[in-house]
């Protein structure tokens, strides 16, 4: 089968022929295959939705439980048949629930990676490398600058902050779905036992995560008239979505000190652009070595490219003998809220 036969990108996302459906699409379609959460890979309006159990949760809780008239879940590794394709969903280690696409039809199987990271995360399940014709990845760190350091020192970077200004408030922001939950986790692991205060927008997700399993430890809302004075918060952590860090909203605590958790913060012009005074590089995305090293891993013998610096990723391919495409795909961002 040519590959072109069994998937390629249209202006609502990559189609399947032969299954009559399409992976992550931009636009309501009869069929949709959802690879994780984040709202510019999940949205709403679909005729049928398939995705793993968590997803299909997460969808439900951003946009109500009728999203979609077709909800379908599938487990990790089960095999699902939609006409004459069938679908698999291994572990893909960006958010909870995040899956890579295994699409197998006539001897032919490609991989649709979604977003996807290597590094350990406690809220979901590792990468899984899964050998294919055509592997279709993300680049949106694929730039040799992209070196995110280790998750631990980031987060014992946090503390010692926290320690140092004990009369100061670090609000973090953080990405609603999957980065706020990291970090949280992140924060126990380093023995970081005191309550952690949620913006509000963060409180239906972290139930979320804890509903399947993810255990967040003593969580309080980030409210003043829940703690009293403003002083309260003075040496406490509040976790909030990146647009809160320097809004109104974040004045309301003990001298205020603003943390971003990206992995953009590597780029000190953003750093700047968000004021921010703590930067945490803390991704869901896989970095440049991470990249390379993961299409290495899997050798496929063509990589397809969907979104993010392509041109780079590409050049590599090239300088690798690899046969190589970008998709030039439309409508996705990074962590997109």
């Amino acid at each position: 089968m040519q590959f072109d036969a069994l998937l390629h990108p249209t202006p609502k996302g990559l189609y399947c022929p032969p299954g009559d459906f399409y992976v992550d699409p931009v636009a309501p379609v009869a069929r949709a295959v959802v690879t994780h959460g984040h709202a510019d890979h999940a949205r709403a309006g679909h005729g049928a939705v398939l995705a793993t159990p968590e997803t299909i949760a997460i969808m439900g809780a951003r946009y109500g439980e009728a999203f979609t008239p077709g909800p379908q879940s599938a487990r990790y590794h089960d095999r699902t048949a939609i006409n004459d394709v069938n679908v698999t969903l291994v572990p893909a280690g960006h958010v909870l629930g995040s899956a890579q696409a295994v699409i197998e039809s006539g001897g032919t199987r490609i991989v649709v990676s979604g977003d996807y990271k290597r590094r350990e995360d406690p809220t979901c399940p590792p990468f899984e490398v899964v050998p294919c014709d055509v592997f279709i990845s993300e680049a949106t760190f694929a730039l040799p600058v992209f070196k995110h350091p280790e998750t631990g020192g980031e987060i014992r970077k946090l503390l010692a902050s926290v320690k140092q200004f004990p009369e100061r408030t670090h609000v973090i922001g953080a990405y609603a779905l999957g980065k706020a939950q990291r970090i949280i986790c992140e924060l126990r692991r380093e023995g970081y036992d005191d309550a952690v205060f949620i913006h509000g927008a963060l409180q239906k997700l972290c139930g979320l995560y804890e509903a399947h399993g993810v255990s967040l430890g003593p969580l309080e809302p980030a409210t003043i008239e829940n703690r009293g004075a403003k002083q309260e918060f003075a040496g406490r952590i509040v976790i909030a979505p990146p647009s809160a860090i320097q809004d109104r909203w974040a004045r309301r605590f003990a001298d205020p000190l603003p943390v971003f958790a990206s992995g953009w913060m590597r780029i000190r012009q953003r750093t700047r652009q968000r004021g921010v005074e703590l930067p945490l590089i803390i991704s869901d995305h896989a970095d440049w070595d991470e990249l390379t090293g993961t299409i290495r891993e899997i050798g496929p013998e063509e990589l397809w490219i969907t979104h993010g610096r392509e041109d780079a990723l590409m050049r590599w391919a090239e300088l690798e003998g690899m046969k190589a495409r970008p998709l030039r795909l439309v409508g996705y961002d990074d962590e997109n809220e």
